[in-house]
């Protein structure tokens, strides 16, 4: 790996930057190293097609699940009609 020896500016708060030496320190790595693992992790563009693919995937299992319950609903109606005529069959005799 090549020696860092590029700066790049960056203007926080001071109230910025002690949560940024605080979660480095957590780290165990220098403020320079904790920023650049940031950076190479950072994936704003991953992150949104990660988030739009779960939703579709919550989207398509909640109409599963609508189907299944509106299939059981049907099914729980019909057994009681089917009761219902039993016991009416069984009173005429």
């Amino acid at each position: 790996m090549a020696a860092a020896n590029q700066r790049i500016p960056v203007l926080v708060t001071p109230r910025e930057k002690s949560r940024i030496a605080e979660m480095a320190r957590s780290a165990g790595v220098s403020m320079g190293e904790f920023l650049r693992r940031a950076a190479a992790a950072y994936r704003p563009a991953g992150d949104e097609a990660l988030l739009e693919g779960a939703m579709a995937q919550v989207l398509e299992t909640t109409r599963k699940a609508e189907q299944a319950i509106d299939d059981a609903l049907a099914y729980v109606e019909a057994s009681d009609r089917r009761i219902a005529q039993m016991e009416s069959q069984r009173k005429a005799r």
